[in-house]
């Protein structure tokens, strides 16, 4: 791989930018829906910016037999959650019946722990009907990304915005049918991933992901009583 300048300091900092790309957003009462680990502190800065609430989804894949890493879809958390299947890799694999129920229960129960380590007890936001701002720290493949569209747009958001600091066009071009808008700051030609654009580009680990969901909800409560 050729030597790439970096186009951000920090995750922080490409959330902070991002923010002013989202400004259009302000008042349209968002919810900014981190992708985590490495999209929370990204979508920190925009929910701060933008005075909206910040939470989490979570995307889990849904492995073949004996070949966990070839997806025959994905499962997202939420209120109602449901698989995101890849038709032409399942007949491709024909798991046998009952596979795909069973390794989505298990999924989901690896979604709901690491809910609950990440937020506690506290409830699944309502996204009917609110502007969803979709946030990740990059996008390469697409494949995560797509599957969180996929789940979240079943929860029929009034609109569905994706937005990511860096990513290749041709992947974006795959996504604009996924969403209602979507915000990138920078597409490089060519692309080799998303962590060379990154002065710091450490692991984003489970403790920062805790200390900003509680500092984000937190301030979303205070603007509340604010605004009463």
């Amino acid at each position: 791989m050729p030597f790439i300048e970096p186009l951000f300091e920090d995750r922080r900092e490409a959330g902070r930018r991002l923010a002013a790309a989202l400004d259009r957003y302000r008042q349209s009462r968002a919810i900014v829906s981190a992708l985590p680990r490495g999209g929370v502190p990204v979508g920190f800065e925009v929910a701060t910016a933008l005075s909206a609430p910040l939470d989490i989804v979570m995307v889990r894949k849904i492995g073949a037999p004996g070949q966990p890493e070839l997806g025959l879809g994905a499962v997202v958390d939420g209120n109602d959650p449901q698989p995101v299947l890849n038709d032409e890799i399942i007949r491709s694999v024909r798991p046998p019946p009952g596979y795909i129920e069973a390794e989505m229960r298990r999924q989901l129960a690896e979604i709901a722990r690491r809910r609950r380590l990440y937020v506690g007890d506290l409830p699944a936001v309502r996204l009917d009907g609110r502007t969803l701002i979709v946030v990740d720290d990059g996008i390469a493949t697409g494949g995560t990304v797509k599957a969180a569209l996929r789940g979240l747009a079943r929860h029929r958001p009034a609109l569905l915005v994706l937005a990511v600091p860096v990513a290749p066009a041709d992947t974006l071009d795959d996504l604009a049918t996924e969403c209602d808008d979507i915000v990138c700051l920078a597409t490089p030609e060519p692309f080799y991933a998303v962590g060379p654009y990154y002065r710091d580009f450490a692991q984003t680990d489970d403790d920062e992901v805790i200390r900003l969901l509680a500092e984000a909800h937190q301030r979303s409560n205070a603007d509340a009583l604010a605004s009463t």
